[in-house]
């Protein structure tokens, strides 16, 4: 009979060997991958701790903290005044139509002409100036919202709808 403890094991002690040497294998490999793990930290520490001591990181983060701090403010003063801008932008003139054409027959070439300038709201007014030999007349006609109160030429029909209908103005 034998007398020591693993003579006394249910199984052969063979078995527990083998289990005990692989367990240690993989905790020599955790144990390399942790250090190596540790030693990486260790140099990015170093490195962002580089000169500095806690009172010099703490000065630079305050530092961070009052230049992110103005950068917003700029960015609000900033969004103010576009909000102003694009407030007076939808009072602007924006919209435009122009049309050439002849308001006597017996002059050609064209030199009379229909100017409509609108906002945003389609409100402004039309220009219409008609050349003749002898003269040049000048009338103003209010727009509001897109219509006018006093009857449109065919010519200043054409320029107002030419004006409401053009895409060249800002959106806000």
């Amino acid at each position: 009979m034998d007398s020591s403890i693993l003579g006394r094991l249910p199984f052969d002690p063979f078995y527990l060997i083998v289990v005990l040497v692989v367990l240690i294998v993989v905790l020599f490999v955790m144990l390399i991958t942790a250090n190596t793990q540790i030693r990486r930290l260790a140099v990015q520490y170093r490195s962002f701790m580089k000169g500095m001591d806690g009172a010099t990181l703490e000065e630079a983060f305050a530092e961070r903290f009052e230049e992110i701090d103005s950068v917003i403010q700029t960015i609000n003063k900033q969004a103010g005044a576009i909000s102003k801008l694009r407030g007076k932008q939808r009072t602007q003139f924006q919209k435009m139509g122009i049309v050439r054409y002849d308001a006597f027959q017996e002059m050609g070439g064209k030199l009379s002409f229909v100017l409509t300038l609108l906002d945003t709201n389609d409100t402004g007014f039309i220009l219409n100036s008609m050349h003749s030999q002898e003269g040049c007349y000048t009338y103003l006609k209010e727009i509001v919202k897109g219509q006018s109160y006093m009857p449109l030429s065919e010519e200043e029909a054409e320029s107002l709808e030419m004006a409401i209908n053009s895409n060249n103005y800002m959106e806000g």
